[in-house]
């Protein structure tokens, strides 16, 4: 099977992101280099209970919907690089589905919300899940990184190449956005990683 032949798939959100970052420009690139940013995260309330246990871990994936961005484009010039590469390659946001992931630092939890450092995340943005982050499962430090092996960009920050506003000084072409229940016209991303 070369297509997935199931209809429409639907997501939806459990809650939302808060940050200090409204503008993809000047937002850190991964939270590595985020540099302590705080952030919340708030979970709405029929999914606060879901939240037991996960005191105990130093960090926790947050899977989330990117909505601030240009739809997909086959390849990129990525922010860590300056040649174009598949998108496939790269982590920039311009994806068929919006879908990002950031680990970030657990702070702590107060109820239904939980305090996250290292944020790289725009502010409002929609949460789809989150889990543990288990370094026995998800560190993989001696692993190849392709063309990034070779990089001397060193960027660190966003600029706003994979938005609308400034989307042609980099050749790319915008989509409308969608949302996390929308199901046939192209999703767009919010924030480029390497």
């Amino acid at each position: 099977m070369d297509e997935w032949s199931g209809g429409d798939l639907r997501v939806r959100p459990i809650g939302v992101i808060h940050s200090n970052f409204t503008e993809a420009a000047s937002t850190p690139i991964q939270p590595t280099y985020a540099q302590e940013a705080a952030g919340q995260v708030v979970i709405a309330e029929p999914y606060a209970s879901a939240l037991d246990d996960l005191e105990g871990f130093e960090r926790v994936w947050l899977i989330y919907w990117m909505d601030r961005a240009d739809g997909f484009q086959a390849h990129v010039t990525p922010y860590r690089d300056t040649r174009r590469h598949g998108l496939f390659a790269t982590r920039a946001p311009c994806r068929p589905n919006p879908i990002g992931l950031s680990a970030v630092r657990l702070v702590r939890r107060e109820g239904r919300t939980l305090h996250v450092a290292d944020v790289d995340i725009l502010d409002g943005t929609p949460l789809l899940d989150l889990r543990p982050y288990v370094p026995a499962f998800d560190a993989h430090v001696r692993s190849r990184a392709g063309w990034l092996d070779e990089s001397a960009e060193g960027r660190r920050l966003a600029d706003n190449r994979f938005h609308a506003s400034l989307n042609r000084e980099f050749g790319g072409k915008a989509s409308s956005p969608s949302s996390p229940t929308s199901g046939g016209a192209p999703p767009v991303a919010d924030g480029e990683e390497p």
